[in-house]
């Protein structure tokens, strides 16, 4: 098979990349160069920008296509256009953020999904491509309206993926990350919220070989891409951690009102942790339907592999600053307030 991959350098595209040259297929990359791995010198790239270089496309022929990183839809639109007469397949990588209520658990691939204004889209359209753009609350609207725009150019050859929190070697979030290193830097733990708590997520390997294995048999629809939710709790995942890395973690479950009075930030200061009362329009969010995947094919390898491979990429640029989670000296000043504060109230 031959396989375009839009992106392809940096997290999940870099494993589509890796999955599909471990199955003998044939891959061209397009992207702005950027992000040049050693291990991806041998593979062809066309360096373009999809805004202005969607010429260089023209006159090429691949069996089927990866978006890894749509996120406009008028750039969506404009991709699958040049693309109609070039490929059979189009898998576009959406996300589970499309979704307009995730208030209640068990959201499935039926679900009304957001919509934007446009005066939001108009916003969008302005924000600077140049650099990393964040697009913050508008992110949601604009996957489903680039799911909307791919289907409409493509009805019927399209594939499109809605994954939750991705997580694993390569993750430039640092959001799983920082969990794995700081429980393997040991010590006491600052914790969030209820321990029982249930968490979802995917490990990057099992979504990208999984979603070759769907271009393959050239399936199209949408599927939620997702571990199955209420399997894994909070306090799971830090007990794995410190068995993996053999530390001596010590875990202190500060409660949700701590937390909030203290103004730690949810899911960038603490990780994985959402407000269960403040933020209960988001109750569903990590308890999405993935049956559909999984009848498809979707498997799930141990917590215990997806920590390993993490802290193993990890340490190979341990000076590297994490983007998410607290700073030591933050996570310290907190543990010894919250130490008083328990004291105060016994």
């Amino acid at each position: 098979m031959k396989l375009l991959i839009i992106g392809g350098t940096r997290f999940l595209g870099r494993h589509v990349l890796t999955a599909a040259l471990a199955r003998d297929h044939e891959v061209t990359l397009f992207n702005r160069g950027r992000y040049s791995p050693e291990q991806l010198k041998h593979v062809e790239a066309i360096q373009g920008d999809r805004n202005t270089d969607l010429d260089k496309l023209k006159g090429r022929r691949w069996d089927a296509v990866v978006d890894t990183c749509g996120m406009l839809p008028r750039a969506v639109r404009a991709t699958t256009e040049a693309l109609f007469d070039s490929v059979d397949h189009y898998t576009f990588i959406s996300s589970q953020n499309v979704y307009a209520d995730v208030s209640a658990p068990g959201v499935n691939e039926t679900a009304p999904v957001r919509t934007l204004t446009s005066e939001q889209l108009d916003e969008a359209n302005a924000i600077d491509t140049s650099g990393e753009p964040s697009y913050g609350k508008l992110y949601g609207g604009l996957k489903a309206m680039c799911e909307q725009a791919v289907e409409e150019v493509m009805p019927n050859r399209v594939l499109r993926i809605r994954p939750g929190l991705i997580v694993g070697p390569y993750d430039y979030t640092d959001r799983f990350t920082y969990w794995v290193v700081r429980v393997a830097r040991g010590g006491e733990v600052l914790a969030p919220g209820r321990p029982d708590r249930f968490i979802q997520f995917i490990d990057v390997r099992d979504l990208a070989e999984w979603i070759v294995r769907m271009i393959e048999r050239r399936e199209t629809g949408i599927y939620n891409a997702n571990a199955a939710p209420e399997t894994l709790t909070m306090k799971g995942l830090l007990d794995e951690c410190r068995a993996v890395s053999q530390s001596d973690a010590a875990f202190t479950w500060a409660d949700e009102g701590f937390l909030l009075r203290e103004e730690v930030a949810a899911w960038s200061e603490m990780p994985l942790w959402l407000p269960e009362e403040a933020a209960s329009h988001l109750n569903g969010f990590m308890f999405v339907n993935c049956d559909k995947a999984v009848a498809a094919g979707l498997t799930f390898r141990s917590v215990a592999d997806t920590i390993g491979a993490t802290l193993a990429w990890h340490r190979t640029d341990p000076s590297k600053d994490l983007k998410a989670g607290l700073d030591s000296e933050k996570e310290q000043a907190l543990l010894r307030k919250f130490r008083e504060t328990s004291v105060e109230q016994s």
